[in-house]
C-alpha cells in the first residue's frame, strides 16, 4: 500500500489518502505582500512511472510551480499530494537548467554525492556510480573536472547523478535549454533510453514544444501570468521512442502545431505583459 505525504501551506505534512504519485489540487502561489500571484488554482494528478512535461510562455510560473512540487517552496494556498512507494529512497532529484556540478569534485565524485549524502556503503557507491557512467559512456572520464567537460558532457554527469540516487521523482528544469540542438538531440536520446529502463515519475520544465511531444507521456500548457494550467494532452505515440524516426511522423508535425496554436496566445500576452502593454 501507497505511502502519503502531503504538504500543507505552511509545508508541514499531512496525511491524505491518494493513488497518483503527484496530485495537486488548486494550488496557488501569491508572493509576500505585493499582491504578485504566480500560479492561480492549478490542479493535475501525475501517476507513478509517467514522463509528464509542462510547457509554457516565460514567467508563467513554471519554475515555482516545480519547485513547490520537489519541496523547495511553499505555496500559499491549495494541497500538494505526493504518494511514496518506498520510503527508503528518496522523494526527489532535481537537475537544473545551468551547470550544477560541484567544480572541485571529479565526475565520479559528482556522480556519487547523492549516494554519498544518504549514507549508502562506499562498495555500493561505485558499484552504482561506475554502472551508470559506463550506461553514459562517461566511465574513461571518471577523474575528469567539469571544467574539463564540454556542456553536454556535464548535463550528461547531471543526469546520471541524478538517477544513481534512485528517488521515486525526478524534476527537469530545463536541463538541455543551454546546449546546441545537436547536442540536444542526442540527450534526447540519452534521457529516453534511461527513461525506459528505470519509468521513474518525471516533471520536466522545457519552453520547446519539440523536446515537450519528443519525450512527454503527457503534456500541460500553461498560460501567461497568472499562471494556469490552459489544457493537458496526452501524446499518442508509442515507447521506446526513436527521436529522428518520430519526428518524420505526419501526427508529430500535426501534434506540434496544435500544442503550439494553443501557446502562441499565451506567448502574445507574456510579452504584453513584459512590456507594460494592455491583455
Amino acid at each position: 500500500m501507497a505511502m502519503t505525504s502531503v504538504l500543507n501551506n505552511q509545508g508541514r505534512p499531512e496525511v491524505v489518502p491518494s493513488t497518483p504519485q503527484l496530485s495537486l489540487a488548486g494550488v496557488t502561489k501569491q508572493f509576500g505582500t505585493s499582491g504578485f500571484v504566480a500560479l492561480d488554482g492549478i490542479t493535475i494528478d501525475i501517476p507513478q512511472g509517467q514522463f509528464f512535461v509542462i510547457v509554457g510562455p516565460s514567467g508563467c510560473g513554471k519554475t515555482t510551480l516545480l519547485r513547490i512540487l520537489a519541496g523547495l517552496d511553499t505555496h500559499s494556498a491549495g494541497k500538494v499530494v505526493v504518494n511514496r512507494t518506498d520510503e527508503k529512497r528518496p522523494v526527489n532529484s532535481m537537475i537544473f537548467q545551468g551547470d550544477s556540478l560541484f567544480p572541485w569534485m571529479t565526475v565520479f565524485d559528482n556522480a556519487a554525492y547523492g549516494l554519498r549524502m544518504r549514507h549508502v556503503p562506499e562498495a555500493q557507491v561505485t558499484d552504482t556510480v561506475r554502472s551508470w557512467l559506463e550506461r553514459i559512456g562517461l566511465w574513461r572520464f571518471r577523474d575528469r573536472y567539469p571544467s574539463q567537460l564540454s556542456g553536454g558532457m556535464r548535463q550528461r554527469v547531471s543526469i546520471v547523478r541524478a538517477f544513481a540516487n534512485d528517488p521515486e521523482i525526478l524534476f527537469m528544469d530545463e536541463p538541455f535549454s543551454a546546449l546546441d540542438e545537436q547536442n540536444k538531440l542526442l540527450l534526447h536520446e540519452e534521457l529516453l533510453r534511461i527513461w525506459e529502463a528505470t519509468k521513474k515519475t518525471v516533471v520536466f520544465i522545457t519552453h520547446s514544444v519539440d523536446e515537450a511531444v519528443t519525450l512527454g507521456d503527457r503534456i500541460m500548457i500553461m498560460t501567461a501570468n497568472p499562471g494556469r494550467a490552459k489544457a493537458v494532452l496526452d501524446v499518442p505515440f508509442p515507447r521506446p521512442r526513436n527521436v529522428l524516426e518520430l519526428r518524420q511522423k505526419p501526427a508529430y508535425g500535426d501534434l506540434v502545431f496544435h500544442i503550439w496554436e494553443q501557446l502562441r496566445e499565451e506567448v502574445q500576452r507574456a510579452r504584453q505583459n513584459a512590456e507594460g502593454g494592455r491583455v
